[in-house]
């Protein structure tokens, strides 16, 4: 009886390490396996940021690739633009996956000037908008500053049902 009480307590502990481990950082919602396969299919992804007072502002279609591990969306901005001065200022972004009836989620936004984001950005972005190769961002583009690399983790799941409301209080974290 003894040793069935140990194995028992080192299967609970052994179960318990490794969902501590594979959950990831603390409050990390991670994506969902439907927000990857939205991801899959879609071609923009809609980004709204958070106003000073607190509420959401419109969102905007941006083109988008993901990291390598699939955990982090990637995409780019001008410099200076709303989107820009937001996350500087820590604005959290909200994002619906191919549309703004899609799958929806609240993340932190950083700007990073991690070489393998902008790389990934320079490469996926011709061969997922092939047609659009000659107006996607280059290489001299974020070496000059024009434009930004934005890196978004998601931290919170939103309802199937969550719209878009400019002006209305954003979702809290």
């Amino acid at each position: 009886m003894k040793r069935f009480a140990t194995l028992s307590i080192l299967a609970v502990a052994t179960a318990l390490t490794i969902s501590i481990l594979t959950a990831g950082p603390a409050g990390c919602a991670g994506f969902s396996g439907p927000e990857l396969k939205a991801f899959d299919q879609a071609t923009t992804v809609y980004v709204a940021t958070v106003r000073k007072d607190g509420n959401q502002s419109t969102p905007a279609p941006v083109w988008f690739t993901m990291s390598a591990d699939r955990a982090q969306l990637l995409i780019q901005a001008h410099k200076g633009s709303w989107k820009d001065k937001r996350i500087r200022r820590g604005s959290p972004v909200i994002v619906w996956i191919g549309g703004l009836n899609g799958p929806s989620f609240v993340g932190k936004a950083e700007i990073t000037k991690d070489a393998a984001v902008v790389d990934k950005i320079l490469t996926d972005y011709p061969k997922k908008y092939t047609m659009n190769a000659l107006v996607g961002p280059s290489r001299e583009n974020f070496e000059s500053g024009d434009r930004i690399a934005i890196r978004i983790t998601p931290v919170k799941h939103l309802p199937a049902d969550f719209s878009s409301a400019p002006g209305t209080p954003a979702p809290a974290l």
